[in-house]
């Protein structure tokens, strides 16, 4: 671990390790004028109220007016959230973005009559409608938004939903503000005695360090930052879950649960099924922590040594551009016009906002928007192998963005989340199988195994456990339990026992987990990594194994945007999601790693 040095500023950051935002706007000046533009713009709404069920012409004319408005905001949203994570301290980006949240409210609230009138259209009408040649581009889009019809309420009870939008995100707001612009997380003595203030970017370096205790150390004044917050964490979680539930109660579905399904076509069982898969497969877990607790030598396993390499002396150390050729070279599976596009991306054409700095935004994502590049914020860490496979991850995403983009027209471009996870989980399973077919000694073998093990472990199992804990809160708030940093300490702790097993001890400040992951304020997303890596191995022996037919049905797949439902376009790509087939092969992936390491280590 490096000595601790001051997070550099953004202004002390390379050029070409930030990502050129200068193809959507040349200076904040020109997204002024635009965003004053569309706030014009958007006013030409109300000409269309009350006439959707005059004529197609109508209709028609309302829908291309609609898109217009959602492109040019959908632009203009995008700059502002990424200028804004640059650096969240930064008050000019964070009255920029807020700005534009006002604004999609009040489009969101002008528009929000359209699915209330197409509603109302009598039945016999809209499918007269439907049959027109004049709305043959619409008429899967129109059928999507129809499907809604129970769940739409009269058109002033859905312009008064669509005003809360602004309020409704007070509790995501409170919690990213909360967690990566005021919460401290302590400062800790490295292996050699200097002193390294942990930040979400270096924690998992830190528990990767082969000194235990800088391991357990940084873990314990990394849950004491929370412990000491954890009432307010507490509110702004039940404040979300009650947004949602207020939503969902609103809008007439059962739970929250089903409503997020739902708007996917997802059947409920697809979620149930993940749930059962796992628990069945959870003694391979079980094993693995036995295996790892042998090989570190251990009387006891807690859970801040479940991330450390098991092969001693095996550093870790790759710069960006390195990670970005080798990524390249991983994905040749995928053809030269899918590499030569990443390569491009990464290095040349600054997709990657690369480096941590002051008051940027924790962790990774790929973003963008229909009129620009994709684009990837990065806190890449040179120590840390996660960096290069969440650089992987992030391009798979940035691909199926750009091959969408390039190949969908604007109404059709952007997939569903269930089917987002696919093409990033796909390139780190690429990217495993190149690291372990190059010429590497025993060590590495077990590193790399070690890994893709970790891999499983995190995403399929731990975004599984992830999932539960969400249907285990929301049931208990929809039927009328307390939310409170006891309860969900409570639910999170039995599901602590019964992922580790009795084999990792389970230390007191492990439950306040549940309070530092952000994706619980998306509701019901996070189940989709565990069915995202399911399909994406299914797909990667496909195309690896395959040929020319295989590789030509997965990038279909990833050209197909959101021109159908996510269920058929990963059949069509060759992988059927309601069949149990995926989850069980996936889990049985990870038995056989574990059996391989067993192997190697004995």
């Amino acid at each position: 671990m490096e000595a601790n040095v001051e997070l550099a500023t953004r202004e002390e950051i390379q050029e070409n390790s930030k990502w050129d935002l200068s193809g959507l706007y040349t200076a904040d000046a020109a997204w002024q004028r635009e965003f004053k533009e569309l706030e014009e713009e958007a006013k030409g709404y109300a000409k269309y109220q009350g006439t959707l069920g005059t004529s197609t012409a109508t209709l028609k004319a309302c829908l291309e007016f609609d898109l217009n408005v959602s492109r040019k905001l959908e632009k203009l949203y995008v700059y502002a959230h990424l200028r804004n994570d640059e650096d969240k301290t930064n008050a000019e980006h964070q009255g920029n973005f807020e700005k534009i949240v006002r604004s999609a409210t009040r489009i969101s609230q002008a528009r929000s009559f359209i699915q209330s009138e197409l509603m109302s259209i009598p039945e016999s009408r809209i499918q007269q409608f439907l049959q027109d040649k004049e709305l043959e581009f619409y008429r899967y889009h129109l059928e999507r938004i129809l499907r809604f019809r129970k769940h739409t309420l009269s058109e002033k009870e859905e312009a008064l939903l669509a005003s809360s939008g602004e309020m409704a995100r007070a509790a995501r707001e409170g919690f990213d503000m909360l967690d990566n612009a005021d919460l401290k997380l302590g400062v800790v003595k490295d292996e050699n005695g200097q002193e390294v203030t942990i930040t979400h970017g270096n924690f998992q370096s830190l528990l990767q360090n082969y000194d235990r205790r800088v391991r357990q150390e940084a873990f314990a004044a990394h849950y004491s930052a929370y412990e000491a917050h954890q009432y307010t964490y507490a509110s702004l979680l039940a404040s979300s879950i009650k947004k949602d539930m207020f939503y969902a109660r609103a809008k007439g579905y059962p739970s929250v649960r089903e409503q997020a399904l739902f708007e996917e076509n997802i059947p409920v069982a697809v979620y149930d099924n993940l749930i059962a898969a796992v628990h069945k497969k959870l003694p391979a877990l079980y094993k693995y922590f036995d295996i790892r607790k042998r090989l570190l030598e251990l009387d006891a396993l807690h859970v801040y040594d479940t991330s450390v390499p098991l092969v001693k002396d095996m550093r870790w150390h790759l710069s960006y551009d390195e990670a970005a050729l080798k990524i390249t070279e991983a994905l040749q599976p995928l053809g030269t016009d899918y590499t030569g596009t990443v390569k491009k991306g990464l290095l040349e054409e600054r997709w990657v906002d690369r480096y941590e700095s002051k008051g940027k935004r924790s962790g990774a994502y790929s973003s963008g928007c229909y009129d620009s590049n994709p684009f990837i914020l990065m806190n890449y860490r040179e120590d840390n192998i996660n960096s290069l496979y969440t650089l992987a991850h992030e391009a798979g995403h940035s691909m199926h963005t750009y091959y969408s983009r390039t190949n969908q027209p604007y109404l059709y471009a952007d997939y569903t989340i269930f089917v987002a996870e696919v093409a990033s989980t796909f390139n780190e399973a690429l990217m495993t199988r190149y690291l372990l077919g190059q010429d590497i000694d025993h060590n590495m073998k077990i590193y790399l195994l070690c890994r893709e093990i970790d891999n499983f472990r995190g995403t399929l199992y731990r975004q599984t456990m992830f999932a539960e804990f969400e249907h285990l809160i929301y049931q208990a708030a929809e039927n009328d339990e307390p939310l409170t940093v006891e309860s969900f300490k409570s639910i999170y702790s039995g599901l602590l026992k019964l992922y580790f097993g009795e084999g990792v001890v389970l230390d007191d400040c492990l439950p306040l987990e549940c309070f530092r992951i952000p994706h619980f304020y998306f509701s019901f997303y996070v189940y989709k990594y565990a069915t995202g890596i399911s399909a994406a191995y299914a797909l990667a022996d496909r195309v690896s194994h395959g040929g020319k037919q295989e590789l030509d049905d997965y990038l279909n797949f990833l050209k197909s945007g959101g021109s159908k439902y996510p269920i058929e376009l990963l059949k069509g790509a060759g992988v059927d999601m309601t069949s149990p087939e995926p989850v069980d092969t996936a889990l049985g992936k990870f038995s056989e790693l574990v059996d391989q390491l067993e192997s190697l280590t004995a």
